[in-house]
């Protein structure tokens, strides 16, 4: 099986943009993705972080419906997906009314990726609740999907009579929903209610910030994706997707070049281990850095 590849658009772009993008447009960028091969292309979330936040590896995002509608109009193959959106920041009913004008506008591309989040202070300025924000995800993910089918939600949460949302989204019960995150809780969830998983790559010092167990080699990561599609089987779901972004992501600080070099002879590796996308964001400082990456990963990793 074949791995799909995802761009996400670089994260240290943003709060730059005009400079980084230069005559340049998102649309364009977009475009010049699809074109290169990238089967997908996505944005993260962070609407209001914090500084001591943003100064210790943070990043700036823009709004993911926004950006994402943008490169819908300007591409005709690529799946749209968001990662993460943080499902608390938004009423369920909200983001399944952009989600399913999104899908429906590009017709079907949309993949909701969602996290419960873990930053604290942000939610904090959003007035959004952070201690129950697994248990609001759990059933703001039933109330999206009874939305997207015409159905009306009851729930202790969200339940409510004598609403509707039109139009549906193009993909029949509504876009897939991908998990992001390593916890026990987001395991769960992809297990019992999502349709992919987004882990994440990290040491035991970035696990420690994000309150999630570390994730160091193929070895624990495809043993944590047996054991979730296992689980899945016996509820009678099938595998799930799984979108990776790879060990070997530090190298693209050195260059695209070594980056496809290292990752090209692993596709295989990574595929067995039940991997079904790579996301890859590129370094690069500007859009013609991008353009020059982007091209040098086409040519050695996704057509090799």
């Amino acid at each position: 099986m074949a791995v799909k590849t995802n761009l996400m658009f670089p994260m240290r772009a943003v709060k730059r943009f005009p400079e980084w993008i230069g005559e340049g447009s998102l649309g364009e960028l977009a475009r010049f993705v699809e074109d290169a091969g990238f089967d997908g292309f996505s944005v993260s979330e962070h609407p209001y972080p914090d500084k001591a936040w943003l100064a210790n590896g943070g990043h700036h995002a823009f709004d993911p419906f926004v950006a994402l509608s943008i490169a819908a109009e300007a591409t005709r193959r690529l799946e749209l997906i968001t990662y993460v959106m943080v499902a608390g920041y938004r009423s369920p009913y909200l983001a399944a009314k952009s989600a399913a004008s999104l899908d429906l506008l590009s017709g079907g591309r949309l993949t909701l990726g969602l996290a419960a989040g873990y930053l604290e202070t942000e939610f904090a300025a959003l007035g959004a609740d952070f201690k129950r924000r697994g248990k609001l995800l759990d059933e703001g993910i039933a109330a999206m999907r009874a939305t997207w089918s015409g159905k009306e939600h009851d729930g202790p949460e969200f339940g409510i009579a004598g609403h509707e949302s039109l139009p549906l989204p193009a993909q029949p019960g509504g876009p897939p929903i991908w998990i992001g995150g390593n916890s026990k809780a987001a395991r769960r969830r992809v297990v019992e209610l999502a349709d992919g998983w987004l882990p994440m790559a990290q040491s035991a010092q970035t696990a420690a910030i994000t309150r999630t167990p570390p994730l160091e080699d193929l070895t624990t990561l495809r043993a944590l994706i047996d054991e979730q599609n296992k689980r899945r089987a016996d509820l009678g779901r099938g595998p799930m997707e799984v979108s990776f972004v790879p060990f070997e992501k530090g190298l693209l600080r050195t260059g695209a070049a070594e980056f496809a070099a290292a990752v090209a002879p692993r596709l295989e590796e990574y595929a067995e281990a039940g991997v079904t996308w790579l996301t890859i964001e590129p370094d690069s400082r500007s859009y013609a850095d991008f353009r020059r990456d982007v091209a040098v990963m086409s040519e050695r990793l996704l057509r090799c």
